[in-house]
C-alpha cells in the first residue's frame, strides 16, 4: 500500500526526537501553543458530542488517535481527558520517547510506530495536528484520516496557511530570527490554504464544522484563538458523514 510519508521530513524530525519534552528545545513552539490548542480541542469535541465541559474526564467512553504524535504532546492530555488514546508516528525514536514519558506519567496510551495507511481501527476523534504540511500527498492523507474516523466522528487538523504572513512569521522569523525551530523545519510551498483543506475534506465526504485561527501575541508571548485571523496558524475540523 502506498503511503503519504515524506522520508526526508521524518529524518529531519528524528534527529531532535530525544528533545520532544524539552520546553526550551526545538519543539518549544509546540509547548507554547499546546495549552490553547488543547483547550480548543476540548471545547470542540465536547460541543460535537454533547459532552460536559466541566467534567474532569469529558472524553470518557470516546476513542482518539493522534496521527504524527511525536513525543505525545497532544496524546497525553487527550488521555487525561478520558479518551482511550492511540498515538502513531513513522519516527520510531519519537515513539520510544512518547512511551517512556507516558510511563513516567502513569498514562496508558497505545503508541505505535506505524504509517496512517496501516491503521485498521476507527476512532471517534482523529487528530492531525501540525502534520499535513509535512506529507507528500495532502489530499490522499485526508482520505486516510477519514478512513480511520468512525461515522459521526470528528477529524481535527491544525496547520499553517500559505500566505506572505506565514512565510515571514512561520519560516523567516521562527527559523532564522527567533530560532524557535531548526532552520529547514518548514517548506512554505507545502503549507495548505484553508480553502484547499476544506475542498479536499469535502471530496473525502467530510463536512467542515469550524475553522479557527491561532495567532501569536508578541506582547504576552502567548498563542490566542482568532475567528478572523487565519493568516498563519489555523484549525479546521470536519464531521465524518459516513453511515
Amino acid at each position: 500500500m502506498s503511503n503519504t510519508i515524506d522520508q526526508k521530513e521524518i529524518q529531519a524530525f528524528s534527529k531532535d526526537a530525544g528533545k520532544w519534552w524539552d520546553r526550551e528545545g526545538p519543539f518549544a513552539p509546540l509547548h507554547r501553543l499546546n495549552p490553547v490548542r488543547m483547550d480548543y480541542i476540548r471545547r470542540l469535541v465536547c460541543t460535537h458530542f454533547g459532552l460536559d465541559m466541566n467534567s474532569i474526564k469529558p472524553f470518557k467512553g470516546l476513542s482518539a488517535i493522534d496521527i504524527g504524535c511525536g513525543g505525545g504532546l497532544a496524546a497525553e492530555p487527550m488521555c487525561r481527558l478520558g479518551a482511550a488514546t492511540c498515538g502513531i508516528d513513522a519516527d520510531a525514536v519519537a515513539i520510544d520517547v512518547a512511551r517512556d514519558h507516558a510511563r513516567g506519567e502513569n498514562l496508558s496510551i497505545a503508541y505505535k510506530t506505524r504509517n496512517l495507511e496501516e491503521v485498521q481501527d476507527q476512532f471517534d476523534i482523529v487528530l492531525a495536528l501540525e502534520i499535513i504540511e509535512h506529507v507528500t500527498a495532502p489530499a490522499a492523507f485526508i482520505r486516510h484520516c477519514k478512513s480511520v474516523c468512525k461515522p459521526g466522528g470528528i477529524v481535527i487538523f491544525s496547520t499553517l496557511n500559505r500566505t506572505p504572513q506565514s512565510f515571514a512569521l512561520g519560516v523567516v522569523a521562527a527559523e532564522y530570527i527567533l530560532r524557535w525551530v531548526p532552520a529547514g523545519t518548514h517548506t512554505w510551498k507545502k503549507f495548505v490554504k484553508p480553502s484547499e483543506l476544506a475542498a479536499w475534506g469535502r471530496a473525502a465526504d467530510l463536512t467542515p464544522i469550524e475553522t479557527m485561527g491561532l495567532r501569536y501575541s508578541p506582547m504576552s508571548k502567548e498563542f490566542k484563538l482568532s475567528k478572523h485571523n487565519l493568516d498563519v496558524n489555523y484549525f479546521i475540523s470536519f464531521r465524518n458523514n459516513q453511515i
